[in-house]
């Protein structure tokens, strides 16, 4: 088969641009998922996007691609070009510009109408494509649900027109930081497209551009919590690579500000508790029907979020930890006082003396909290956690840290 840089399953791509160029581990003998041939191409096709982007390593094990993009650099994200990419037939090009040109005029027309004028169209070609009714009819269907096409019933007769277009031209400052923050920026990027605007009036420091593969999942996903349905998902495990799949109601999409990150908070049918999925592990979603106890897994999420730092959901309360911790602030430097206050989450802040302020939290996995707690590591006084092994672990990689920079000599 031919190499093409067209996609027809966006999966497929998103498989191996994690893999191979987010990530950067892989060699090409490492895949081993299926042949070498489609890495080949797969690569080919993504070289045709990112090229400019793409980095190579060499090892012992061979040699590894891999992502390089600097955000100083780069007006905007590269991985857009990726959902810009979908294959498309011939009959799809050619009944798309036939029928926005005969819709563009302005009237409401009837299927019946508009299969003529197709047909005119297509007359003056020596030899003509054909297109029956019910082909035309599922082409409107599929772009009034895009928004592209209104259909409104008159008599008896269903009339279709063109929707009408928004000017655009006075957003573009809006749509480049939607495009850029947004978890679905892509769609941003698309209507960007629209305008020819190249320049952005933003620079962004930390730019998580990863989730850009994860677009079409999170819309689902969205939608179904948006409509209040159930849905069936396929999770594979990126360390054993065996797929599975599971029913569960989504509740609400929880954002990682530090790294990035997805997670789909949902009720899972079978266990009958609400658990985390990781969005970037999700191969696969598909709506079902409404969840008529929606409303009710989504007050005993809320409940759960009074005891949630990250994505870890507390099971039995009985099981909850406690970490608190006690941090010297000098005069002068009230800003740490407002970033306690700002970053504290489900926890609280307590003054003891003019000089120290005490952080205390309960939560389901204390361990989650430790990331944003070396922050502070050199104003901490004083450190507890419930679980002791949490506490041992904590203070053994800080007096490792001691050790490798030469300090050492005190006790932690």
């Amino acid at each position: 088969m031919a190499y093409n840089e067209l996609v027809k399953s966006f999966e497929k791509i998103r498989s191996y641009m994690r893999d191979f160029y987010v990530y950067g581990f892989k060699t090409r003998n490492d895949f081993n998922q299926k042949s070498l041939r489609s890495y080949d191409d797969e690569k080919r096709r993504i070289e045709s996007y990112l090229g400019n982007y793409m980095y190579f390593e060499s090892s012992g094990d061979g040699k590894r691609v891999f992502l390089s993009i600097d955000s100083r650099e780069v007006a905007h994200n590269p991985l857009f070009k990726a959902w810009k990419a979908k294959s498309f037939t011939d009959g799809d090009i050619t009944l798309h510009f036939i029928l926005c040109d005969i819709l563009s005029k302005g009237a409401s027309l009837p299927i019946s109408e508009i299969v003529a004028e197709v047909d005119k169209y297509l007359s003056v070609f020596e030899n003509p494509m054909t297109f029956d009714e019910s082909t035309i009819r599922k082409k409107l269907k599929e772009y009034e649900k895009a928004g592209i096409v209104i259909s409104e019933k008159a008599s008896r007769k269903m009339l279709y027109r063109m929707a009408e277009c928004t000017d655009i031209l006075h957003m573009t400052d809006m749509l480049n930081f939607f495009s850029e923050v947004s978890p679905l920026g892509v769609v941003g990027s698309f209507l960007l497209d629209k305008t020819n605007e190249e320049k952005t009036a933003f620079s962004i420091k930390h730019h998580y551009i990863t989730d850009t593969m994860d677009c079409g999942i999170l819309c689902e996903l969205l939608c179904a919590i948006h409509h209040k349905k159930c849905c069936e998902i396929q999770i594979l495990s990126p360390k054993t690579k065996t797929e599975y799949q599971y029913s569960i109601v989504p509740l609400k999409v929880l954002w990682s500000v530090q790294s990035g990150r997805h997670h789909c908070m949902g009720y899972n049918n079978a266990r009958r508790r609400i658990e985390s999925y990781r969005i970037d592990h999700i191969t696969n979603v598909k709506q079902g029907d409404v969840c008529l106890d929606f409303d009710k897994y989504r007050t005993r999420l809320d409940d759960m979020e009074k005891h949630m730092w990250g994505a870890s959901v507390p099971i039995v309360k009985d099981k909850l930890q406690t970490v608190s911790f006690t941090v010297f602030v000098n005069e002068g430097e009230e800003y740490i006082i407002r970033r306690l206050e700002r970053e504290k989450r489900c926890g609280s802040i307590e003054q003891i003396d003019k000089n120290h302020y005490r952080f205390t939290a309960t939560v389901a996995d204390e361990w989650e909290l430790t990331p944003w707690i070396r922050t502070f590591i050199c104003r901490i006084t004083d450190i507890s956690f419930s679980d002791k092994e949490n506490e041992e672990r904590f203070k053994n990689d800080i007096a490792a840290m001691c050790t490798l920079y030469g300090i050492g000599g005190e006790k932690v």
